[in-house]
């Protein structure tokens, strides 16, 4: 297939983008600067504006880009910019698609578990409602914008992911370094769920939705058995041979991370509903299992 992806120089892009050339696939990669390679299309997404002729003969789009929640204090102006990013760049991506006179079969757009707020020990699945906050709302706009893509009769699924597992890159690859010198710990009280997903896993979900017709709408992308920030703290512990004996308190991690740190400190238990009912195999169903991967 002639397959597009936004986004294709973060964690799950540039491995999504190998993976899909080393079953010779054909990617374009769109780039938010002047095309410097035959692979590369150009898009704006503050402008809303995309070479929708790079698009022609793409039978699928996989979206992916958008500022990194974590990866500065939620100020109000850069609250500003994760919301944009995201949007705006949904938005542009659906209404170039829906321009082609022959649309792609299937637009995956990510989103983020972040869709159901703090559900405390209660797991939910797809079907569970939005939550309430910064998060939940701009999950539902964020989902909401690719309304144009639905409409042209494109298959579109919002890919919810949780925390991807991986050394290299994202929240996971925070943890790793402090962990390694002995100084990681749980979080507050510990007993927030966090719904993870190992990266060989999160890619093969997005691979398993490109090729099974009847997923549409919302696919939570983590893994069977969501685990609490003290058993993650454990399992990495015994997988690194490192002691676990700090912890951050949670009026600490208020001061330190501000309004973000609700993200941190609040409960999402998300199960993979979709995902197993469409028979979909995890590799790394388990925690422990996903961080060895992680470090292989």
């Amino acid at each position: 297939m002639r397959i597009a992806v936004t986004g294709s120089s973060g964690l799950i892009g540039t491995t999504l983008v190998r993976s899909l050339r080393e079953d010779g696939h054909q990617v374009v990669r769109l780039v938010r600067r002047p095309p410097r390679a035959e692979d590369e299309v150009e898009w704006d997404p503050r402008r809303q504006w995309v070479d929708a002729s790079g698009l022609m003969g793409c039978e699928a789009v996989f979206h992916l880009a958008g500022a990194g929640v974590g990866d500065r204090r939620w100020t109000d102006a850069y609250k500003k910019e994760i919301r944009d990013s995201r949007v705006l760049g949904t938005a542009a991506i659906a209404e170039a698609i829906a321009s082609l006179d022959t649309p792609p079969r299937v637009l995956v757009s990510g989103s983020a578990v972040g869709f159901y707020g703090d559900t405390g020990e209660r797991a939910v699945d797809e079907s569970a409602p939005p939550g309430h906050g910064f998060l939940p709302d701009l999950c539902q706009d964020w989902e909401e914008a690719a309304t144009a893509a639905q409409e042209a009769g494109v298959r579109t699924v919002f890919a919810r992911t949780g925390l991807v597992v991986s050394a290299e890159g994202g929240a996971w690859g925070k943890l790793f370094p402090l962990f390694k010198l002995g100084l990681g710990g749980r979080m507050g009280s510990g007993r927030q769920y966090w719904s993870f997903i190992a990266l060989r896993d999160h890619i093969a979900a997005l691979r398993h939705i490109l090729d099974t017709s009847e997923l549409s709408g919302p696919v939570n992308l983590t893994a069977p058995t969501p685990v609490t920030n003290r058993e993650i703290t454990a399992a990495m512990g015994r997988v690194l041979g490192r002691p676990t004996l700090f912890s951050v308190p949670a009026p600490a991690l208020r001061i330190a991370l501000g309004e973000m740190s609700g993200d941190v400190l609040g409960s999402v238990r998300a199960v993979p509903r979709r995902l197993l009912d469409s028979g979909f195999t995890f590799a790394c169903p388990h925690v422990e299992e996903a961080i060895k991967a992680a470090l292989r």
